[in-house]
């Protein structure tokens, strides 16, 4: 096929509000995957916003994306490269991306971050269920392992990832205890797996919490909410528990004490399956942090394996809660829709017309 010089990407100029968002044409030197499907993210708005860096602007958004492969590498370090060979990368085969700067018609992506797509699962749940399900998968297995007979909680439980968390609890066998906002939404979550569900703006999570767990606590929370949360998760937590903090959808954690973890024993963890771009603890300099549970290309292809595993047959399903066009204006009104609290499930951005 006949390659493009350029790619359509939705960029930011700087870090802000919903209005900085722009459809441009970028260059590019290497084609690796078209793009058909993108995952909306709550850290595509903690990019935008300036909560994690950019290392320079215009800045590409987004780190979720599904497509088809037009090129492959042809360094033969990597082509000789025993996992690289277990993941039968091919041409016009199906894939998914989890790298930073996607959100573009065309794009280059070093390899270990690109999992192959089975063919019982498309494209378009590929972007709708990849990253948050691979978030979900390597967090239950490493952050904290869940295992039947387990309390869990887990904040936001009608959301993209908290949904993926319900069935992935229900099926080890643990109990999962979610919050979330209004009937409807406590209603989908209990249809996928959670068995208890807070109403957080009528009643009083920490209570409810203990009087479930008849008064000792949950062995684990994942908390996606972040300031809002993060003090009253010490409150519920059972001795010797242990806190993942997920995500900042209310806003940062402010800085705390260690001592706080005394009084319980609690352990505290803010993990990432995704590389992020952080800024270093001196206010100097900006890295990027690399998927830390799927950090070598083994752990992504276990990881990826499994999680489509799981979504091929059933025990994981992708809950698809709108569809958006690919411009400037569909992007911020996705990302309107997604901090506004108003959806529940993944929401998702069509790149290819068919």
């Amino acid at each position: 096929m006949s390659l493009p010089t350029t790619t359509e990407a939705i960029v930011i100029e700087k870090t802000g509000g919903l209005e900085g968002h722009v459809k441009a044409k970028i260059p590019f030197d290497y084609i690796a995957n078209q793009v058909e499907y993108l995952g909306i993210n709550f850290i595509d708005v903690y990019y935008r916003k300036g909560l994690y860096p950019y290392k320079e602007f215009p800045g590409v958004l987004g780190k979720e994306t599904a497509g088809t492969i037009v090129a492959l590498p042809t360094d033969e370090a990597v082509l000789n490269d025993e996992t690289y060979k277990k993941n039968g990368y091919k041409v016009g085969g199906k894939v998914a991306a989890d790298y930073i700067g996607t959100h573009a018609t065309y794009i280059s992506v070093p390899w270990k971050f690109v999992y192959p797509v089975p063919d019982n699962v498309s494209t378009r749940t590929a972007a709708a269920g990849t990253l948050q399900g691979l978030t979900a998968y390597t967090f239950f297995e490493e952050a904290y392992k869940v295992k039947k007979g387990d309390k869990i909680l887990v904040h936001t439980v009608a959301g993209g990832l908290g949904l993926l968390m319900a069935q992935l609890g229900r099926a080890r066998g643990a109990i999962v205890i979610g919050t979330t906002s209004t009937p409807e939404k406590a209603e989908l979550a209990k249809q996928n797996g959670a068995a208890h569900v807070i109403l957080y703006k009528n009643e009083d999570t920490v209570a409810r919490v203990l009087d479930i767990t008849n008064g000792e606590g949950v062995e684990c929370v994942f908390d996606g909410v972040g300031k809002d949360t993060f003090d009253n998760n010490f409150k519920l937590i059972k001795r010797k528990g242990t806190i993942v903090s997920v995500g900042n959808a209310s806003g940062a954690v402010p800085p705390f004490s260690p001592l706080c973890l005394v009084e319980k024993n609690v352990a505290l963890l803010r993990p990432t399956y995704a590389s992020v771009w952080y800024l270093s603890s001196e206010l100097i300099s900006i890295g990027l942090s690399e998927a830390n549970y799927a950090y070598t290309p083994e752990e992504a292809y276990y990881y990826g394996k499994k999680v489509y595993e799981l979504i091929g047959n059933g025990t994981l399903k992708i809950n698809i809660f709108k569809e958006y066009p690919f411009t400037a204006e569909g992007i911020r009104q996705a990302q309107s829709d997604l901090v506004g609290g108003k959806t529940t499930g993944k929401l998702i951005v069509k790149v290819t017309s068919d």
